[in-house]
């Protein structure tokens, strides 16, 4: 019999994002320009009249952003969609608003964007990861509705970073304008965006610090203003910098200068900040920097941007941090979600940060491609330094492919220079053989845009570039760059490929037994617990031997699973699943912090449901664990020491105990005092569906596309969950959002995962989950 599951989830009301200031109708407005457009794909490719006439024969489809072209199934059974596609929206400006500088931002669209105003061809952007940037100043009609028209084509395109077509790609390229997009409205005297200046080492602000210490700061600005004017006008700059608490902790004020008309001016000037909070990942410290032009008494624009004060270098012997050693341990993350594709809000990608900063990570190479500045910006606030990364993987094409790279790398520059999170610029195609002009350009595009001590390019090639990011399995084992020591090293992936094609160079003999499916790391989480543990041990191997030689530290691949172009199967060896579901080798990593930065771990690798159980392992960073069966203590032992975890952190636990049903119960110690204990039930029937949500940091959000994971998990009557269960369960939903993607899934290790997305107003969502034979179960949400 079937029983429904109710669920109610609170969506918060939406919030228009804005920057605004104001004096009479001299007003500057950032606006999100999301909601309201209309889509078509699968129609004529041609653009004809009927595109801008709301009266033509296509069947539009009402849609807001961000939004992908077509929902895509989580097991491919066809290629991903690619084509052409349009997107329209019909917007008025007011007519107070002629002689504003207008402008349109999208911060993403895939892949080669034309964009139409009012019927008029305005301009062709290239490349889907980095803004498309609009002037429709003198364009657009006041008082009158408009219409803007994107053309989108996703097809392969090789002069298009990546250009490696998507049926040998490593990694997909969804349709959509998959990012926000904004309306800004400016005086005429304003300053510039970065990307559209297009300014060697300028445009818009850009903010940079030295002489760094623990007593002063000194942080340059520099600042452009345009003056669209047909006369020059006087302005002068005022710049505040403000702690968290919102005291302010510095002033600039740059005297007077007349910019002549249809030019612009660059503003420079450095203030020192005196006992700064340095930022860490520890201690993501953050300032704002509120930058303002005023002519005349009114202010004519204003920006304010979120800061942190950080000293960084790469060394041959490390990576130092605010003037001490630092090992940087990360992951790779591609931004794909299931269903979905790179349709992500804003929310989702601060769960994702979320995610791999409770992983127990502080680095993270964006793979490959440059992510949404909304990540850009979660891994600001909640600590994790980044490898920002530009298109590209196994292509290498002609003179016009390289020019668009370059130019890729440079609006990336121009983008994001400004976060204190990045702290390598990997302007160099992943895997590619690469010839040495072109790794010279990029480098010194680089060092021309961040002419700074502490920038750094980095490569996967040990040329050129002032950081070299091998992977594993670009040499032979056991040697793994131990012996490196040219230049800085980071181990830029580590624990897939080298176990997938079984040349890993470490425990061929123990691992004779075992066939090529169980060795690998790719696993999926329903593969069992056998093979959950032993991708955890490639990686916890991998990352062992990696700390025996001078690297500044190491990104394993990867932190989710993720589908591609080349093959049918989902690429498995995350530590979290497409779903972002833990497998075993996530607490691993969790285990490799201190409970002073984390929190104490503690977390048995056993389903304790197998009659074969000779041995149990344990992921902790406590000084000692003791386990118990059904109440007895079996032992307290202090980590596993070995060959394998020698350099760990905290290494795991191991203990020789024969399977008997019942309860395994841990209780870690630091300093000779239980902080924390974890239980492993075995199993019983099938008895109860559970729902969770998970929010990860955020609540879902009504009106922003905002969607999140919702899981539903097979228990016992005690609630303990059925690692081998794969009933088919339907979820329901009703209120104020919808079920994205499939309705009906089959548990995965227990487990089935859904995506819903909120609504375009606030209100209760109901959720049921119903299957065969399981009783009614409830939970209290957010």
């Amino acid at each position: 019999m079937k029983k429904i599951i109710l669920l109610a989830l609170a969506a918060a009301s939406t919030v228009t994002a804005a920057q605004a200031q104001s004096k009479g109708d001299k007003k500057i407005t950032v606006t999100l320009f999301n909601n309201n457009w209309q889509f078509v794909k699968n129609a004529d490719t041609s653009v004809n009249n009927q595109l801008f006439n709301r009266a033509g024969v296509l069947s539009w489809q009402q849609v807001s952003l961000p939004h992908t072209v077509n929902i895509e199934p989580v097991i491919k059974t066809a290629q991903q969609w690619q084509g052409i596609c349009f997107y329209r929206k019909f917007f008025t400006l007011d007519k107070k608003d002629a002689g504003k500088y207008i402008a349109i931002r999208i911060d993403a669209a895939m892949n080669l964007a034309d964009v139409y105003l009012n019927g008029k061809h305005l301009q062709t952007h290239i490349g889907g990861y980095l803004p498309v940037y609009i002037d429709i100043s003198n364009k657009a009609l006041y008082g009158k509705e408009n219409c803007l028209v994107i053309r989108l084509n996703n097809q392969d395109n090789p002069v298009i970073p990546p250009g490696k077509p998507i049926k040998d790609l490593d990694f997909n390229f969804y349709s959509g304008i998959y990012r926000n997009a904004w309306l800004i409205k400016k005086n005429k005297v304003y300053i510039t965006d970065a990307v559209n200046a297009g300014q060697v080492n300028g445009g818009g602000v850009s903010l940079h610090y030295d002489n760094i210490s623990s007593k002063s700061a000194r942080l340059n600005i520099k600042v452009q203003v345009q003056n669209d004017h047909a006369t020059k006008q006087s302005v002068k700059l005022k710049a505040t910098v403000y702690d968290a608490s919102g005291k302010s902790v510095g002033l600039i004020n740059m005297p007077a200068i007349a910019i002549k008309p249809n030019s612009s001016n660059t503003f420079e000037k450095s203030i020192t900040i005196t006992k700064p909070a340095l930022w860490s990942p520890a201690h993501p410290y953050l300032y704002k920097v509120v930058v303002g032009v005023e002519g005349n008494g009114v202010l004519l624009d204003s920006v304010s941007i979120k800061t942190g004060i950080r000293q960084i270098s790469f060394k041959a012997d490390g990576f130092y941090l605010n003037g001490s050693k630092y090992v940087l341990r990360g992951t790779n993350r591609h931004q794909e979600y299931p269903y979905i594709g790179y349709a992500l809000s804003d929310n989702a990608q601060y769960r994702d940060t979320y995610k791999i900063k409770q992983a127990g990570f502080d680095f993270v190479r964006c793979s490959h491609y440059p992510p949404s500045p909304a990540f850009l910006n979660a891994c600001d606030e909640l600590g994790i330094f980044v490898m920002d990364s530009t298109p590209g993987w196994q292509f290498f094409g002609d003179e016009t492919f390289q020019k668009n790279s370059l130019q890729a790398i440079t609006d990336m520059l121009h983008r994001d220079r400004n976060h204190p999170s990045i702290i390598l610029w990997e302007a160099s195609l992943n895997e590619t053989d690469m010839k040495r002009d072109y790794m010279e350009k990029a480098h010194a595009i680089v060092h021309q845009e961040l002419p700074y001590a502490d920038t750094y390019t980095c490569g996967w090639m040990n040329a050129v570039y002032d950081v070299f990011i091998p992977a594993r399995q670009h040499a032979k084992a056991p040697d793994y760059w131990k012996k490196f020591n040219q230049k800085p090293i980071l181990i830029a992936e580590y624990g897939d490929w080298e176990y997938y094609a079984q040349n890993a160079g470490f425990n061929q003999t123990q691992y004779k037994d075992l066939t090529d499916q169980e060795k690998t790391s790719r696993q999926l989480r329903g593969d069992g617990e056998k093979r959950m543990l032993q991708q955890a041990l490639n990686f916890q191997e991998s990352h062992n031997d990696n700390l025996n030689g001078k690297i500044t530290g190491d990104a394993n691949w990867l932190m989710f699973d993720y589908k591609r172009g080349y093959a049918p199967d989902i690429e498995s060896s995350g530590i979290m699943d497409i779903f972002r579901l833990p497998k075993f080798a996530y607490y691993f990593y969790q285990s490799q912090r201190d409970a002073s930065e984390i929190k104490p771990v503690l977390f048995i690798a056993n389903y304790w449901n197998n009659r074969a159980t000779k041995i149990v392992t344990i992921y902790s960073n406590c000084d000692e664990v003791e386990l118990f069966l059904n109440g007895r203590s079996i032992a307290k032992q202090k980590p596993d020491t070995g060959t394998m975890s020698n350099n760990l952190k905290h290494a795991p636990f191991t203990f020789n105990t024969a399977y008997t049903p019942g309860t395994l119960t841990a209780k870690g110690y630091i300093k000779g005092q239980v902080v924390t204990t974890s239980e492993r039930k075995t199993p019983g029937k099938p008895s109860l569906v559970k729902l969770r949500v998970d929010y990860s940091g955020k609540p879902l959000a009504a009106g922003k596309n905002d969607v999140v994971f919702v899981y539903a998990s097979v228990t016992d009557e005690n609630g303990t969950v059925i690692p081998d269960a794969t009933n088919l369960i339907k979820l329901n939903l009703k209120g104020a959002g919808e079920v994205i993607g499939a309705e009906e899934v089959k548990a995965e290790a227990g487990v089935a995962a859904f995506l819903i997305k909120a609504g375009s107003k606030s209100g209760k969502i109901q959720l049921s989950a119903s299957a065969d034979g399981l009783k009614t179960a409830f939970l209290v949400a957010q």
